[in-house]
């Protein structure tokens, strides 16, 4: 797992993005899926990422290094339905720009809760990343927040309604079940 992972900056426009070489995976998802909780999780720390009760916090690409090795870039949440057009719009673009002009980007990792399963808002992201070429991992949170009589059901329907995804991770941030699965495919990517 990760042995050392810090904040680097917040970022609006890629032209501000970390002036390095290293390899980042982003993390992208709707509001209040889990992503904070997961970089947490994943990093070994309580409180590196900020974690709200309130959706939609996140409005700037966040960069955390992870053992010096690579970044995690957190993404705002897509879906909220109280931002306003505008700034929906904003985040959109924001995200197809860093998409589009990172140059150290490797990974895409794509955040669905599991009780919800996948949104429209989620199976557009997922078919515009595919179709963008991106190489997609869908990791779905809270596995905690379903019953393990319902488990196979609610994975079955995720999978049926994402087209079968080549790889995908079921998480809980609360057990860490499923982080040792994601750090493999996250040092696999880096190779």
């Amino acid at each position: 797992m990760i042995k050392h992972a810090e904040f680097i900056k917040s970022i609006t426009d890629i032209k501000d993005a970390p002036d390095t070489n290293l390899p980042e995976i982003v993390l992208v998802g709707r509001s209040n899926v889990g992503k904070s909780s997961f970089i947490n999780g994943i990093a070994n720390r309580k409180s590196i990422a900020r974690v709200s009760a309130t959706p939609g916090k996140t409005i700037t690409l966040n960069y955390y290094m992870m053992d010096n090795s690579f970044y995690l870039v957190d993404a705002p949440g897509y879906g909220y339905a109280r931002r306003s057009k505008s700034l929906q719009q904003t985040f959109i673009q924001m995200l197809l720009a860093y998409l589009e002009l990172s140059p150290n980007l490797k990974k895409v990792f794509q955040f669905i809760d599991f009780k919800v399963g996948p949104t429209e808002d989620d199976l557009e992201m997922y078919d515009a990343l595919l179709e963008g070429g991106f190489d997609v991992s869908v990791i779905v949170t809270k596995k905690d927040k379903v019953k393990s009589s319902l488990r196979s059901k609610h994975e079955k329907m995720i999978k049926d309604k994402m087209n079968q995804p080549e790889k995908i991770f079921i998480t809980s941030s609360q057990t860490k079940d499923g982080y040792d699965k994601v750090y493999q495919e996250m040092i696999l990517t880096l190779e």
